[in-house]
């Protein structure tokens, strides 16, 4: 059974890169000083309480591909396990996609680009896991060299992934986005998130 475990952890190093993406819309790295923006902190809440339980599951897919990693795991374990898990994160980014879009533009300068922005990049990272779903599922899971072989690809993929994707985010949350968000409870908790410092 060597074949698919080093392959596995590659994975599953690829992955924990992909948890920032929603570390960074957490709000995490704003000073929580408030931004005297009422507004904007009402926005701010619907977001991050939004965010939370959708970063919750991320996390959880995270963790399902890691156990995977260290268990002794048949390639159909491996299979069961990721694709179950790309699904989740696939609706995880969509759900908190759909949130941005829910909550309107935030109010400061070129709130209105900077959410259609953010809106985009969560939703193409939605469909990016969804296809890695499609392609995991796809794998020959009896030939432990070609299944390590597919593995490979997918894991490389998720690097890409991981390393893309967040800018558009990373915008939206700039300035006193990125302070309303500190400030609130429910982002707060999402940016404690063990493994967050991985990346």
């Amino acid at each position: 059974m060597e074949g698919t475990k080093p392959v596995n952890k590659k994975l599953a190093a690829a992955l924990s890169g992909g948890a920032v993406l929603v570390l960074a819309l957490s709000g995490c790295g704003g000073s929580s000083e408030d931004s005297g923006n009422d507004k904007l902190n009402s926005w701010a809440k619907q977001v991050c309480d939004a965010v939370k339980p959708q970063a919750q599951k991320i996390e959880e897919a995270n963790a399902a591909i890691q156990k995977q990693t260290s268990d002794n795991s048949t390639p159909e374990d491996v299979q069961k396990t990721d694709a179950q898990a790309f699904q989740d994160m696939s609706d995880a980014y969509k759900a908190i996609g759909t949130a941005v879009s829910n909550a309107g533009p935030p109010d400061v300068e070129d709130g209105k680009t900077k959410q259609a922005n953010a809106v985009k990049e969560l939703k193409d990272i939605s469909t990016s896991y969804a296809n890695l779903k499609t392609q995991v599922a796809k794998l020959d899971t009896k030939n432990q060299a070609k299944f390590a072989e597919g593995l490979k690809g997918i894991a490389t993929q998720l690097g890409q992934l991981s390393q893309s994707g967040s800018d558009a985010l990373k915008k939206l949350e700039e300035g006193d986005v990125g302070k309303a968000m500190a400030q609130q409870e429910s982002c707060k908790s999402a940016s404690g998130s063990p493994g967050a410092a991985s990346s």
